[in-house]
């Protein structure tokens, strides 16, 4: 059996066993109406990807390959692009494998990202690991996770949180993470009125990724003790990190540390909450610049996923003196779209989209099998699955208009939800 990280050695000089925990239960109700349908993780990006593609990629291109997924929320379409997307060698031990919620020790759901560990204990005593690593499922960012191991045994830390620089005035939504001159970890607050700065900058936060690794018997115990308290929203956050610094070795990781092979210097540090619609939308557009801030063409990180068959993507007309030309300018399309006399411009299109002749979308993304009529104009649109939009229709144009119809987030983004009917 290869072995993963053979630089890396623990404490008794031996390769670590380590395992790996995404927590993908989430509704991400911020993001509606795109989890309408979907857990947040299944929600697509950056046209043939899911969320949680870029989490997976990160832990397999690191190489980690014992992965389980902890499940609940609408998580049919998470497991189906799980299953089909991401089989690893059984043979060699190596899986991704959703884990969804199974009640094995009450009558309820996950309570919190804690709870979902604590519910899911019974996986460490089949697998018994030395190290747990617990991440999110929805952040948009590059991270060798060997290297934040290492560092975690270097340290002789009992939970490593890794971090990022963030500017201060935007953290009050974060976890903010306070460390001495040696990275250890002083103090943390869970989404603070007034984030504590870094010594050295008064305007820069240093805040939690979400993404932590723990010792296996500190985090059993911690666990098992938050489950007994009432007070408590069995939350890492919220619950455990406040305080744990004060009873165990905690470190920070530092992503600008990290290492990534193929990464650019526009890349460094980058890392992005997707939670809400124009997070979510700032980030695609991110995607659709000349030189994007987030490469999804390395060849050296490359981002996994599901693919399906799919013909490739066809432009066609050149009538340039009707100005029916299949035309697509700073955009992704993925397999199987038909760009049929009509331009986009800054847009991310995922398989199977047809924009129809004279048509124009701008800053838009659209979803699978969304089918735009001649004529149509659309800017700052999210379109989900399967919606056909009839000819000569405007939208992102009228704001009060488009509120009579679709959700419009705050800042004017229209997102017209799956499998939607014009009237």
């Amino acid at each position: 059996m290869p072995v993963p990280f053979p630089s890396i050695l623990t404490k008794k000089g031996r390769i670590p066993d380590v395992i790996a925990m995404i927590l993908a239960g989430g509704k991400g109700e911020r993001l509606y109406p795109l989890t309408r349908d979907r857990a947040k993780p299944a929600v697509p990006f950056g046209g043939k990807y899911r969320l949680i593609d870029f989490v997976l990629s990160n832990f397999v291109n690191s190489g980690f390959f014992k992965i389980k997924v902890l499940t609940q929320y609408k998580s049919d379409s998470l497991n189906r692009h799980i299953l089909r997307g991401w089989r690893l060698s059984g043979k060699l031990g190596h899986y991704i494998e959703p884990v969804p919620a199974q009640m094995r020790v009450g009558e309820q759901w996950f309570r919190g990202t804690a709870d979902a560990i604590f519910q899911n204990l019974h996986i460490f005593e089949n697998e018994n690991p030395d190290y747990v690593c617990i991440f999110g499922s929805d952040h948009i960012y590059k991270m060798d996770v060997s290297q934040m191991l290492k560092f975690h045994i270097e340290s002789e830390s009992e939970c490593t949180i890794a971090v990022i620089p963030f500017p201060r005035k935007d953290a009050a939504n974060l976890g903010v993470v306070q460390v001495d001159e040696r990275g250890r970890v002083i103090g943390f607050e869970e989404k603070p009125k007034a984030p504590r700065p870094t010594p050295y900058d008064p305007d820069i936060s240093l805040v939690s990724m979400g993404n932590y690794i723990f010792n296996i018997d500190v985090l059993v115990e911690e666990v098992e003790n938050d489950a007994k308290r009432e007070d408590s929203t069995h939350d890492f956050g919220r619950d455990i990190f406040p305080t744990l610094f004060r009873r165990s070795r905690v470190y920070a990781h530092n992503l600008l540390d990290n290492d990534v092979p193929g990464r650019t210097e526009d890349e460094k540090g980058y890392w992005r909450d997707v939670g809400s619609i124009r997070a979510y939308w700032e980030t695609s557009m991110d995607l659709v610049s000349v030189t994007p801030k987030f490469n999804i063409h390395s060849v050296e990180w490359p981002i996994h996923t599901y693919t399906s068959s799919h013909p490739p993507a066809k432009f066609v007309f050149a009538d340039g003196e009707t100005k029916r030309i299949g035309i697509a300018t700073d955009s992704l399309v993925s397999e199987g779209c038909i760009i049929s006399g009509g331009h986009i411009n800054r847009c991310i299109l995922s398989p199977d989209v047809r924009i129809n002749s004279y048509a124009y979308i701008e800053n838009s993304i659209m979803f699978e099998g969304v089918n735009i009529g001649r004529y149509c104009q659309i800017k700052n649109t999210i379109i989900d699955k399967n919606v056909n939009v009839p000819p000569r229709t405007r939208i992102g144009f009228d704001v009060e208009e488009d509120r009579a119809r679709f959700f419009v987030s705050p800042e004017g983004i229209v997102v017209i939800h799956k499998n939607y009917k014009f009237k």
